[in-house]
C-alpha cells in the first residue's frame, strides 16, 4: 500500500544525510581553511642562515646590457637610474647553494617612494619582481664569506 511517502533503505522517510544550506557550507569551508592556516607554520618553516651579502643581476632592457653586482648586507648599489638597497640575504641553513631570498628596496632617482620593496627569491624572481619599464633586477644568490 503506497501512502505517498518514499521509504529509503534506512527505513526512514528521508535520507540519512541532508545537504548543507549555503551558510552551513561556508562554515565548513572556513573551518577547513582555519585548520590549514593553523598547520601552515609547522609545515612551512625552515631553518635559515644569514649571508654576508648578495649577488644581484641587472638588465637594461633598452641597451640589452646585463650587469652582475655584489652588495653587502645593508649595502647600496647604483644600477642605471636605480638605487638598490639591500637589508639582508638569507638561505637554507647548511645549504648555501640553496634557495636564497633577500629583502630589497629599489628606488628610481628622485622618487619619493620605492619602485620595489620586499623579499626577492632567487629561484622564483617573477614571484615578487621589480615592475619597471626599463630595468629588471633579480637576486642570484647569497654570499657566505
Amino acid at each position: 500500500m503506497n501512502t505517498g511517502s518514499t521509504q529509503f533503505a534506512t527505513g526512514r522517510d528521508r535520507p540519512s544525510r541532508l545537504p548543507l544550506s549555503g551558510a552551513g557550507v561556508l562554515r565548513v569551508k572556513w573551518g577547513i581553511v582555519g585548520l590549514l592556516l593553523a598547520a601552515a607554520p609547522a609545515f612551512g618553516q625552515q631553518a635559515v642562515s644569514q649571508g654576508t651579502g648578495a649577488v644581484l643581476r641587472g638588465l637594461d632592457k633598452v641597451s640589452g646590457e646585463v650587469t652582475d653586482f655584489e652588495l653587502p648586507n645593508g649595502g647600496v648599489a647604483e644600477f642605471g637610474a636605480l638605487r638598490v638597497d639591500m637589508t639582508e640575504c638569507r638561505y637554507p641553513a647548511g645549504n648555501p647553494a640553496g634557495d636564497a631570498f633577500a629583502f630589497l628596496n629599489i628606488w628610481e632617482s628622485d622618487a619619493t617612494a620605492p619602485a620595489f620593496s620586499g623579499w626577492m627569491i632567487a629561484s622564483s624572481p617573477a614571484l615578487n619582481a621589480l615592475d619597471h619599464a626599463r630595468y629588471d633586477v633579480w637576486l642570484l644568490r647569497c654570499k657566505t664569506e
